[in-house]
């Protein structure tokens, strides 16, 4: 079969299976950009796996498993009616949504910078599986200019936080830099 062909094929060939997505990323921390891109991408999906993962690139303020448990309490109140999973994940985005059985990778797009990128990605994984799709959903008006990396800078200035983050995670901002600074 060709490519092109593949490509063409529908994601299941039974019907009534459950449509599953993941949305990748470090979120470090998450943010209220995040959780708006999660609870949109559940009109898209039966289930949607937010899978934590490591980038080598990234020095996380974070552990995995305080991020996935600080994903887990800032859904906590969102109605996600147990359609939503967190859980770690290494390695290839693509192998792992080939291994849960997903068929949508969902990615946020802030403003037309985050495009480019988004791009490649979306092509390089198509290479790996034609047969997921990626996704891009634009981030909605009010969180456009929201990066977690600003999030974390801001936090370590000592800025506001109200607005950008969930309750708990700025509360654990708070936690974390304190003992950061009491431990120097």
């Amino acid at each position: 079969m060709s490519k092109v062909e593949a490509a063409q094929q529908p994601a299941t060939d039974q019907v009534g299976l459950e449509r599953i997505g993941i949305y990748p990323g470090t979120f470090d921390p998450v943010t209220l950009g995040h959780v708006d891109i999660a609870t949109r991408a559940l009109r898209l999906c039966d289930k949607l796996i937010i899978a934590v993962g490591d980038n080598r690139n990234k020095n996380p303020l974070f552990s995995t498993q305080e991020r996935i448990a600080l994903i887990r309490q800032s859904l906590a109140s969102a109605d996600v009616d147990g359609k939503v999973v967190v859980e770690e994940f290494h390695g290839l985005t693509v192998k792992y949504a080939q291994q849960v059985g997903a068929s949508l990778i969902v990615r946020g797009l802030r403003a037309v910078t985050d495009f480019e990128w988004e791009f490649q990605l979306a092509l390089i994984n198509r290479s790996q599986d034609p047969q997921i799709e990626s996704v891009c959903l634009m981030t909605s008006q009010e969180y456009s200019f929201l990066s977690a990396s600003m999030v974390r800078e801001l936090a370590m200035l000592g800025g506001n936080l109200t607005g950008l983050v969930p309750v708990n995670v700025a509360e654990a901002l708070k936690r974390k830099l304190t003992d950061m600074h009491a431990s120097l």
